[in-house]
């Protein structure tokens, strides 16, 4: 099975910074609903600043750029946000280190670092109706997908509709971390921006890599 390549990991990275951007004002209406309505323009600014910098990155391995990306994101990306996200991006780094193509294994292990590493900051927990939960469908899919044998973008397409999945799941529980989970059971039947961002992000993904793998 092929692995994903730096260029194609590249093109994640901006899809997922484009995705960020043309839903700015999306993502703050939901997080309007139960929060303080900055989710959208919070995370916007973050990948705009990483659009930008794109260009001065150190791109000779998928783990160099990916922590540039990380710095980028974490030193402009507003509110509870930045922590989260910026860990999101560090822990992968760090995980890809040296490497110009990854597995799904590689991508599993990451991602399960990334939502070690994003609990252990802001101490939320799979559950708690937080992006944590769609990161870890995400996960749990490619490792399925990795187990069976699937091409890469197969185990991608599924990995997306999980993630999708997800924040139709999690809709009916109750918000216990961030702003949402002042409201207690008034968070019931409402969407986390979230989860719904990374869904959003995995369904482009999953577009922009059509035909490349």
């Amino acid at each position: 099975m092929a692995g994903l390549s730096q260029k194609h990991v590249e093109s994640i990275v901006r899809t997922m910074a484009e995705t960020a951007i043309r839903n700015e004002a999306y993502f703050s209406e939901l997080d309007g609903v139960m929060g303080d309505a900055d989710f959208g323009t919070s995370l916007a600014g973050g990948f705009n600043a990483v659009l930008k910098a794109w260009d001065g990155y150190d791109h000779s391995s998928i783990g160099s750029l990916l922590l540039n990306v990380s710095s980028s994101i974490t030193g402009n990306t507003g509110g509870c946000s930045g922590p989260v996200w910026g860990t999101l991006f560090m822990r992968c780094g760090m995980s890809f280190r040296g490497k110009a193509e990854l597995t799904l294994a590689d991508i599993v292990a990451a991602l399960k670092s990334a939502i070690e590493g994003i609990s252990k900051r802001g101490g939320a927990v799979l559950g708690d109706k937080t992006l944590l939960d769609a990161l870890n469908a995400i996960a749990v899919s490619l490792a399925e997908s990795d187990a069976a044998g699937l091409p890469l973008y197969e185990a991608f397409q599924k990995a997306a509709d999980a993630a999708v999945d997800c924040r139709e799941v999690t809709k009916g529980w109750v918000a216990k971390r961030g702003r949402q989970s002042f409201t207690g059971d008034r968070s019931i039947g409402t969407y986390d921006p979230g989860i719904v961002a990374v869904g959003d992000m995995a369904k482009a993904i999953v577009e922009a890599l059509s035909g490349q793998l």
